[in-house]
């Protein structure tokens, strides 16, 4: 490259352009700045060397402000487009500069940008007036720092610390607030805050709570065990007993109560359905289906805990809307379907047809009115009239509630458990052949029997669960998100903050530990957690009494559950499944009206797999098209071509005047390209297309098959506006690279605007290190805006 002239340099001179601690004369204008800047960068004055001209001319000179600076006052400049934001001090009325973020010795290097200071941090240096070792030639008396050694316990925790924690301990110390470790532990262990601030005045409402919520969801819990999960009554309370507990103690969203879902409950009668078809086990080996159920229940709580620990809660946004109420509204189908069964007496007929119990909710279907002549009158009575009686009290809460919110405090599914168990014990229905959920007891006969689920001897089952377990701390885990984004806001406790992090550590722990009593896999249900909080129930304390209703219940009340009839259990199940299916209509309207075909599509695809074939198809088949539509999205490279409306400095995305053209107007023998997203390798990998395409018809929606529009000379100087790549990896850099190669090969200048963080960023670095810096022509082809590369383009032509 030629040798930069003066005028240049005075013309088009690379980013941060004005020399160290210059100030502005007043009135100066720069000619590419916006006609309103922004407030936000003219109210305060900061240290800085960020802004000066050695950042990418004089690399190396110590004259040139790069290096670390000797003087330790307090410079200023006057603010400009590009005064940082980072050394404002709140609350104290100034801005001054701020020390490094992290312990130990600073360097100019670990520094923020901005904060030129290379003194020693206050870890590692003790002004202490007291120090005796003054008169040795340290310390105040000496005029010398004394440099104190650190002790083990603070070399192994400055090993082990974060980042994020250091910048929250160097916070802490300017605000004057005392950073201790229990900070730290309250914020994972939320018991230690609410434990704490808790009030007696929350008591009241939190046992009203629990007990409302025990009336209307014990009875269901029992009904998912027995209907949908196909194991002991006694596994679904056992899921009420521990697994709130658990999530009381570790959980961040105070109102939410976890237990046993309709979807995981049905997942699980699924896993038991494989291992007896697969030959290991009986219909009626109770002992095996608990095991089965432990298991399940343990590897979910395993998978949820892990990615808590690993900081996946980002994969609650992975799966869409469509793909949820989609396989949602399936999975009330198909329970419902199974449902209609037990609720029409014909139990006795699918024990002698195996496969129907086992077959598609289709088949179930057709076996039903096959056999609509042989329905047991008085079961299909019995629930029948408690499907409406508890559909139409759902009805009159809702209507009611608004004007009359006591209403909700109403237990209606307990009160037509209990009146329907007296008049079964009454009037003798067991012997009318209406069947009872009998005596409830622990398959191993033995209550709250421990049993490791990760045995050995298991690890046959546990194969065979693997990806049943999954799919429910999937769906678990989403569900569970939902409620406790749509319950968070109004927590007594300010020190309790939700987290999708934890919310994962909380909901794997406590399935954990109740898959060691074989309770069903529990998450948080939105509609028991809005029962809980509309009945009064503010703090995780009414999750601990709802935990000692359900073990009282088990230890003194199992007995009294004998003449239980098992049509209402179902009628219970089938209110759940209506709840489920009900809000799909809104959705399918909703999206007609916008003409969201893809959406429909995948709903209708889960709904109809599912339905047709199989819940775990249906599944497999929605969470493999929402990848690959993440994926999609996700590699897909989003540049665009940029061009200049009249008359102004600014620069717009040229796809958005397709229809008008002329309000946009293109600078001859220059292509301007936008990247406004991190180059990584799931995005680089049609970079060069697109690009490719750029350069041929000015536009990425035109067909390949096209000849070319824009000739070659539209295309001498390619000029990146690079603002949006905050970070580069490997892959990304490598591609960049070969495309900078290529243009440079060809003859083509390139150029890169407004590079983020300057020279001190990871960006600047990893194209520095490529040697794309050295491919375009130096450091002096990297300027601060669009504006200013388009006049090193005409000085070039014109030398």
């Amino acid at each position: 490259m030629p040798a930069r002239s003066s005028s240049l340099r005075s013309n088009a001179g690379p980013l941060n352009s004005n020399p160290p601690n210059a100030q502005a004369p007043t009135g100066a204008t720069h000619d590419h700045a916006p006609a309103q800047p922004s407030g936000l960068r003219q109210s305060y004055t900061v240290s800085s060397s960020y802004s000066s001209t050695s950042d990418f001319e004089h690399d190396g000179d110590e004259d040139s402000g790069a290096g670390p600076s000797n003087d330790k006052t307090v410079r200023s400049v006057t603010p400009n487009e590009r005064t940082g934001l980072l050394s404002q001090e709140y609350g104290h009325g100034t801005f001054t500069a701020a020390r490094t973020m992290s312990p130990g010795n600073a360097s100019h290097a670990d520094s923020l940008p901005g904060f030129p200071f290379d003194a020693p941090t206050d870890t590692d240096l003790d002004f202490s007036p007291y120090d005796s070792e003054s008169a040795n030639g340290e310390g105040p008396a000496s005029g010398k720092p004394k440099h104190k050694r650190k002790s083990w316990k603070r070399q192994i925790s400055s090993r082990i610390t974060t980042q994020k924690i250091n910048t929250s301990r160097d916070l802490a110390r300017r605000h004057g607030v005392k950073d201790t470790p229990g900070m730290y532990l309250s914020y994972y262990l939320p018991v230690l805050v609410w434990a704490r601030e808790y009030s007696w005045s929350y008591f009241k409402g939190d046992f009203i709570a629990a007990l409302t919520v025990a009336g209307m969801y014990v009875p269901m819990a029992l009904s998912l065990a027995d209907n949908l999960a196909h194991v002991p009554a006694i596994n679904g309370l056992y899921s009420f007993v521990w697994n709130p507990l658990v999530y009381a103690l570790l959980g961040s969203c105070p109102a939410l109560i976890v237990g046993p879902e309709a979807a995981g409950s049905l997942l699980v009668g699924t896993a038991v359905k494989a291992s007896v078809d697969l030959g290991r086990g009986g219909d009626e080996d109770r002992v095996l289906h608990a095991k089965i159920c432990g298991i399940v229940a343990g590897m979910a709580g395993a998978m949820v805990f892990a990615a808590g620990v690993a900081r996946l809660g980002f994969l609650d946004s992975v799966l869409s809307r469509p793909f949820l109420r989609g396989f949602i509204s399936a999975i009330g189908v198909v329970i419902a379907v199974d449902q209609l069964i037990p609720e029409l007496g014909l139990n006795h007929l699918v024990a002698k047809h195996p496969g129907i119990g086992h077959g598609s909710s289709v088949e179930k279907l057709r076996f039903i009115f096959g056999n609509l002549d042989k329905v047991h009158t008085l079961t299909a009575l019995v629930a029948g009239t408690s499907f409406v009686v508890i559909m139409v009290c759902r009805e009159i809460k809702r209507r009611m509630q608004p004007r009359y919110p006591g209403v909700a405090y109403v237990p209606d599914r307990f009160l037509v458990v209990v009146l329907t168990s007296f008049l079964a014990y009454w009037f003798e229905w067991e012997q009318k052949g209406v069947a009872v959920l009998g005596t409830v007891e622990a398959a191993s006969h033995q209550t709250f029997k421990f049993r490791w689920p990760f045995q050995p001897s298991n690890m046959q089952l546990m194969r065979d669960s693997m990806g049943t377990s999954f799919l429910i701390a999937l769906l678990g885990f989403f569900e569970s998100s939902v409620a406790a984004k749509s319950l968070s806001g109004s927590e007594p406790f300010a020190g309790i903050q939700l987290s999708a992090n934890r919310e994962l550590v909380a909901l794997g722990a406590a399935n954990f530990v109740g898959a060691c009593f074989m309770s069903l896999p529990a998450f948080g249900g939105y509609g028991r957690s809005k029962v809980n909080k509309a009945t009064g129930g503010k703090t995780p304390m009414s999750s601990i009494l709802l935990s000692l209703l359900t073990l009282f219940t088990i230890l003194f009340l199992l007995p009294y559950l004998y003449y239980l009839p098992k049509p209402v259990l179902s009628a219970l199940i089938s209110v759940v499944a209506w709840s489920l299916i009900e809000e799909c209509p809104h959705d399918i309207t909703f999206f007609l009206r916008l003409r969201a075909w893809p959406e429909l599509a995948l709903m209708s695809i889960i709904l109809l797999s599912t339905i047709f074939f199989s819940l775990t198809l249906g599944m497999a088949i929605g969470v493999g098209l929402s990848l690959l539509q993440v994926i999609r999205n996700a590699t897909r490279p989003r540049i665009q071509i940029l061009g200049r409306i009249p008359g102004t400095n600014r620069f717009e995305n040229a796809e958005f005047f397709t229809d008008s053209p002329d309000r946009l107007e293109f600078i001859e023998g220059c292509l301007i390209v936008k990247i406004p997203e991190p180059l990584t390798f799931a995005n680089t990998g049609e970079l060069k297309a697109r690009l490719r395409r750029l350069e041929r018809y000015g536009t990425n929606e035109a067909h390949p098959a096209l000849p070319r529009l824009r000739q070659e000379d539209s295309n001498k100087n390619i000029i990146f506006d690079v603002h949006g790549v905050t970070s580069m990896d490997g892959s990304g850099t490598q591609v960049l690279e070969e495309i900078v190669r290529g243009y440079r090969e060809r003859g083509v200048r390139v150029f890169f605007s407004r590079v983020p963080g300057g020279k001190d960023s990871e960006v600047w670095k990893m194209m520095k290190r490529s040697g794309i810096v050295d491919l375009v022509g130096g450091e002096g082809h990297f300027v601060s805006d669009v504006g200013e590369a388009l006049k090193m383009t005409e000085v070039e032509q014109e030398e």
